[in-house]
């Protein structure tokens, strides 16, 4: 028999039959959220994939290898409003996870869920050591996964309204995060199997389903023209991205870390809106999200993604988790429990979050995956100091002709940034996106090329000496530590037939 919840949740479908929306609450947990991402989003310096944002931003287009558009759009639109801004930058990744909070509280409310039951959801999303802290920096994920939430909210919505309007909606924002990402249509399988499943199967014959598919479908276009082009790169991304996951232990530490990102109190709340979402009666008419987060993992594990892909479909869940947990029965002990855990996760939040003075942090240890998640936050001026310096030692007669060729696009797009101000010639890197953005001009005879290996060099080039250095005590080792800089001449193929051999994603 179905676990009927108590009468404090009530559905209907009139603003009127429903719990009014807990402006109060929600508002504090949103404020404490601010203030928290507001004490660390100008710590320490950019972030390596930032630099790539800003740097792919200054070279706008319909698509790159790896990423879609609008990551680009929003760091050239903040860093032309505050050029060089660290907070500026971040503030747009601020906003949508402050977004993404309230959304989860409506998704409580559109459950029937209490005032209780919203601010609970609310925090359970604030307490997540992944969640919030993921908002202090500019990233693809931070957007995407706030646009999931507004996704699982317009369907929620549409559940209780039948408003189509809602469903066109749904795919007006799934053609925006197609343009972050393209793990969106995950989230899409996983809901329609949940509907074929679960009902409301009618929501697969809406014409404005379709006609928000139709949307997704033309905005994605001018992408995948460019994708052709180019030998559809972002696909080879898979693999990449499962040789990184290799080094955390890949497929074995799938379930663990997806799981552990929730939180302490939101581990508890979506044990218990799994439950309530297959076993209360009044989520009945939801229960096709019990079916979305197992779909996700199973798909994510199987082609390799990372552990934080899923936590998008969170907010639904939670929700549901945070409607069962406030019915009436046992309030006070519920209560005790919900507030020792949140505590408890807030504890963990603040420890995760950049507050630790620079000076007490350790140096880096061996690149292992991890450890590029704060110490890739190092190192940038330094490296384009090194780099200024070794090139402004070359002779004058070689400067004209020379360019910089960076490892990863990490040090490309720091070089980029900072080109400018330390006075650097023009850079460039077969590494990843930065690939794409342009080919060394066969004129160019000399090289300074940062990192990269001595004897792939010296197979490419006539001449190879050690010309620099970069050491930084924070930098990441092998990125701005610990990092060569090699004076490199006579190629021995011209630029514009080697470099498509050389792009490595």
């Amino acid at each position: 028999m179905s676990t009927v919840l108590d009468t404090d949740v009530v559905q209907g479908d009139s603003a009127s039959d429903r719990p009014r929306f807990a402006v109060v609450g929600v508002a504090a947990v949103v404020v404490c959220a601010a203030i928290a991402l507001g004490l660390s989003i100008g710590r320490y310096g950019f972030f390596g994939d930032e630099l790539y944002f800003i740097s792919a931003g200054r070279r706008l287009a319909v698509s790159y290898a790896d990423q879609g558009p609008a990551l680009p759009v929003i760091a050239r639109s903040m860093d032309l409003i505050a050029p060089g801004s660290l907070v500026a930058v971040r503030i747009p990744a601020v906003l949508v996870t402050l977004v993404a909070i309230v959304v989860t509280a409506q998704i409580a409310r559109e459950f029937g869920g209490s005032r209780s039951a919203q601010v609970l959801a609310a925090t359970a999303y604030a307490v997540s050591p992944f969640l919030l802290p993921q908002g202090g920096q500019l990233s693809t994920n931070v957007v995407d996964t706030a646009l999931w939430v507004v996704i699982c909210w317009l369907v929620v919505r549409w559940v209780r309204t039948r408003r189509d309007s809602l469903l066109l909606w749904a795919g007006l924002v799934t053609a925006l995060d197609m343009q972050v990402k393209w793990l969106v249509p995950f989230l899409w399988l996983a809901l329609v199997l949940g509907v074929l499943a679960f009902g409301p199967r009618e929501m697969l014959r809406r014409p404005a389903l379709w006609c928000g598919a139709a949307v997704v479908a033309v905005t994605m276009a001018p992408s995948l023209i460019w994708q052709a082009r180019h030998g559809w790169p972002q696909l080879g991304m898979g693999a990449e991205v499962a040789a990184e996951q290799d080094s955390i232990g890949g497929r074995f530490t799938f379930v663990p870390l997806a799981v552990g990102s929730a939180g302490v109190l939101g581990v508890l709340l979506l044990i218990c809106g799994l439950w309530a979402l297959f076993r209360a009666e009044v989520l009945r008419p939801y229960r096709f999200l019990g079916v979305v987060p197992p779909v996700l993992i199973v798909a994510f594990v199987l082609t390799d993604g990372r552990p934080y892909y899923v936590v998008g479909c969170y907010a639904a869940v939670l929700a549901a988790g945070a409607v069962w947990w406030t019915r009436r029965s046992k309030t006070l002990l519920r209560n005790g429990i919900a507030v020792v855990l949140a505590a408890v996760s807030a504890v963990i939040v603040i420890l995760v979050l950049p507050l630790q003075p620079e000076r007490e942090l350790p140096p880096a240890p061996a690149e292992d995956g991890m450890s590029s998640l704060l110490y890739a936050k190092f190192g940038w001026p330094e490296l384009a100091a090194a780099t200024a310096a070794t090139y402004r030692s070359l002779p004058a007669g070689d400067r004209a002709t020379t360019v910089l060729i960076t490892d990863s696009y990490w040090q490309a797009s720091a070089l980029d940034v900072y080109r400018k101000t330390y006075g650097l010639p023009a850079v460039y890197s077969p590494s990843r996106g930065f690939g794409y953005f342009g080919v060394p001009p066969d004129s160019a005879r000399t090289v300074l090329w940062v990192g990269g290996d001595e004897a792939d060099l010296r197979s490419r080039f006539g001449e190879v000496t050690a010309a620099g250095r970069v050491e930084t005590r924070l930098g990441l080792p092998g990125v701005t530590r610990d990092v060569t800089i090699w004076r490199c001449a006579d190629p021995r193929e011209p630029w514009s037939r080697a470099w498509p051999g050389m792009l490595k994603l």
